[in-house]
């Protein structure tokens, strides 16, 4: 039995096969070594009996993570399944991968991801460039979650929100100024805090506050993120992510404003990220 895990910091897609290539679905929350330890890890997977029945079952992990840029932070996400996951084969590569592969469609491309975070390769079906760092929500994650609700959250607490949203926020959260500081800047996984107000941003999307700020910061992450591959107008340009879906309509035009075409959407990369093991990947390892 295998699993194919696409993780983000907020959520994570486990897809598990079995040896009759049948599929069953299951989520946690999302997994970054830069934020969880491997004890973190599997404290978490533990609290999920419909996976620790498995424990002993499981024979290849494919993990597909945010954060999982290094082979020491690989090592850390490793650990953690392994500790549940005893008996099984685990490989750990970044969630930038899984981007590629959910978007290949057998011409070279450039995949982006938008959610949480943010991020950008090319990928021409064998080599993955990536041609600009992930900053992280501090100094990068153009056009993100954690972009946009900073924007909102600095936006509140310097009260420059329009009355009617102010009040609007008010009521839905109902936070004090100490509290939003002190979730920022004293507790842990800070990026998925401050992204969790994109649900809020997003019903207000059209709002000449939020509009002109959302389609800026989607032009911006394509200057930065896109911008970069010198063949970026004659490459397909391919978006996974929640918030790339939510966006469409804004992220097409800040594009057709830059002179870009974006061939594909992918709201969750999972499922063709399992298409794509399964034609190229797993062939030999599963039964017919």
């Amino acid at each position: 039995m295998i699993f194919i895990i696409e993780s983000g910091s907020t959520k994570s897609d486990w897809v598990l096969i079995d040896d009759k290539n049948n599929q069953s679905f299951y989520n946690t929350i999302g997994f970054n070594p830069y934020f969880h330890s491997a004890e973190d890890i599997s404290t978490e997977i533990s609290q999920h009996p419909d996976l620790t029945l498995l424990s002993e079952k499981i024979e290849h992990i494919y993990f597909y993570g945010a954060g999982c840029s290094s082979e020491k932070l690989n090592k850390i996400v490793e650990n953690g399944l392994s500790a549940v996951f005893p008996s099984a084969k685990i490989l750990v590569d970044h969630d930038l991968l899984a981007c590629a592969y959910a978007t290949y469609d057998g011409e070279p491309g450039i995949s982006c991801i938008l959610g949480t975070g943010s991020n950008s390769c090319f990928f021409d079906g064998k080599n993955l460039v990536e041609e600009v760092p992930a900053l992280g929500y501090v100094l990068g994650d153009e056009g993100s979650g954690s972009y946009f609700g900073k924007y909102l959250l600095s936006s509140y607490l310097y009260k420059r929100l329009p009355e009617e949203i102010n009040d609007a926020f008010e009521k839905r959260y109902n936070l004090s100024n100490a509290t939003i500081v002190d979730k920022v800047y004293k507790e842990c996984n800070a990026n998925v805090y401050i992204a969790s107000f994109m649900p809020f941003v997003i019903e207000h999307k059209d709002h000449p506050y939020f509009n002109d700020y959302i389609v800026k910061g989607l032009k911006h992450f394509l200057e930065v993120h896109v911008c970069c591959y010198p063949s970026y107008k004659q490459t397909a340009i391919h978006f996974v992510g929640s918030l790339s879906a939510l966006l469409e309509k804004e992220l097409n035009i800040a594009a057709r404003e830059m002179g870009i075409e974006i061939k594909s959407i992918v709201q969750k990369p999972v499922g063709p990220l399992v298409d794509y093991h399964l034609k190229y990947i797993l062939k030999d390892q599963l039964v017919d």
